[in-house]
């Protein structure tokens, strides 16, 4: 296991003891600040349940393309994502081919009342009920257990940074969140890998925080680590199959004043060694309530306030193809 990438435990945290709380926050703030990246088990979330959304969302992608574009939408949208709708590369400038994978996309869909917000934010989710009859029940029992656990995380970055431990969470009233099932099929479904083809070109995440549920493969997550901060640059996620993947984005490191980094990952195209190599990947992506100004609490980098919404639709739009 990566030492710039821990494996941590939450039950301390949970104990309530305070040095254990304290010695918990300090390694969460070490990881943040070397990669961006961590993972941490304790968290409660059962394999079976994680199990139980891949069951029900790959009765979706099986489906005939024909009827999953009943479906199709585009970057920001809810419902079915095709392959070559998205290239996360262009977040960053990098221009790589579109990337090799289809997701299935919901959110937040409690409206506001607020009509400009709720138009975007707060989309209704849609669901294949004929399709694929399990997965709404399925998957919104996983996006309530995945928001509780979400907010226990930033409970415990608000600690990591020296702050309260309600210093995040107090912009979680009412947040965004967007659950992405990332369907990666072997070759046999994307066809052979263009040159700088990527399952999901290299890139950083844009909000807050990621909590990420990942199956390991030969055609996997990698990041980045600078070889300042002791890397050797892109090299292989470390992976504990009790665990989940925690990151943070653009948002958490201007909030951070680059404190912590927004940790840069890309997933590898599938590889000549295991061509059929068939992955899905569960992207909870956690945000703050609609047009939150992040402004940097101390850190390097004296970024200029940033309107949450705004930030975050830009860097959508900067992913969409065509």
């Amino acid at each position: 296991m990566s030492p710039r990438i821990p494996v941590i435990d939450l039950a301390p945290w949970l104990s309530g003891d305070p040095d254990a709380r304290a010695r918990t926050a300090a390694a969460v703030d070490a990881a943040l600040s070397q990669a961006g990246f961590l993972l941490i088990t304790g968290h409660g979330v059962s394999r079976e349940q994680r199990e139980g959304v891949r069951e029900a969302a790959r009765a979706f992608f099986a489906l005939p393309t024909a009827v999953k574009q009943r479906y199709g939408v585009s970057v920001g949208g809810r419902g079915w994502l095709a392959k070559g709708a998205e290239a996360n590369g262009y977040s960053e400038g990098t221009e790589t081919p579109p990337d090799l994978k289809e997701s299935w996309t919901v959110g937040a869909d409690r409206p506001s009342g607020d009509a400009e917000i709720d138009d975007f934010w707060f989309q209704p989710n849609r669901w294949p009920e004929a399709e694929a009859p399990a997965l709404q029940k399925t998957v919104e029992e996983y996006m309530t257990t995945m928001r509780s656990v979400a907010d226990e995380v930033l409970r415990l970055l608000g600690a990591a940074l020296g702050q309260q431990t309600t210093f995040f969470t107090d912009h979680t009233a009412h947040p965004t969140y967007t659950l992405n099932i990332n369907w990666y099929p072997g070759t046999g479904v994307v066809g052979e890998p263009q040159p700088g083809q990527f399952r999901i070109g290299p890139h950083t995440d844009f909000g807050t925080v990621t909590l990420l549920d990942r199956q390991q493969g030969k055609g996997g997550l990698q990041v980045y680590i600078d070889p300042a901060d002791g890397g050797v640059g892109w090299e292989d996620a470390p992976y504990d199959p009790d665990a989940l993947t925690v990151n943070i984005g653009d948002l958490m490191a201007r909030w951070t004043g680059d404190r912590w980094k927004s940790g840069r990952h890309q997933v590898l195209p599938p590889s000549p060694e295991a061509p059929e190599e068939d992955l899905m990947s569960l992207v909870y992506f956690y945000e703050c309530d609609p047009h939150t100004t992040v402004a940097p609490v101390g850190g390097p980098v004296a970024y200029e306030p940033v309107d949450s919404s705004a930030y975050l639709r830009a860097k959508l739009e900067a992913i969409s193809v065509g």
